[in-house]
């Protein structure tokens, strides 16, 4: 009888644990970051999972994010989650991460640290197109990367 609660208590925590892997691997991947393209005013751009239009910021060199402190209040940096996941529009080998200088890690598109605009409330919304903020000018991306320039 004892070796039948054993095996039966095996059984269990192995069955527990093939759950616990697969929920995780749910999780994980339910939990990726995820760069897709959305037609707004300014054309088609690169927008996050929201459909928020996603920004670069002409003062960032070389893979290093130039958008701290005061700065990510008004420029939230999209932050990965597990390696990002390119949709419509976008070419997967176009997305990676850097290291932010507080550890997390940042999507980038075609090499740009991206960024959304907090005063865009909206899908679709591109209010921080052209403003000079930080130091340098911000600009909405296309879905292969390069920066947008508004008309005017």
């Amino acid at each position: 009888m004892r070796s039948i609660h054993i095996a039966v208590a095996v059984s269990l925590a192995t069955g527990l644990a093939v759950v616990s892997a697969a929920t995780a691997a749910t999780s994980s991947s339910a939990r990726a970051t995820s760069v897709g393209t959305a037609r707004t005013g300014l054309g088609r751009v690169a927008v996050d999972a929201r459909g928020r239009t996603l920004y670069l910021f002409e003062k960032d060199r070389r893979g290093h994010s130039a958008c701290s402190g005061l700065c990510v209040t008004y420029w939230p940096p999209l932050l990965a989650h597990g390696k990002p996941v390119a949709t419509a529009g976008i070419k997967q080998s176009r997305l990676g991460t850097i290291r932010r200088s507080d550890g997390r890690r940042q999507v980038t598109l075609a090499g740009h640290p991206l960024y959304r605009y907090a005063g865009d409330s909206k899908p679709g919304q591109t209010t921080g197109e052209g403003l000079q903020d930080f130091g340098a000018e911000w600009d909405a991306l296309s879905p292969a990367g390069k920066k947008i320039e508004a008309d005017g």
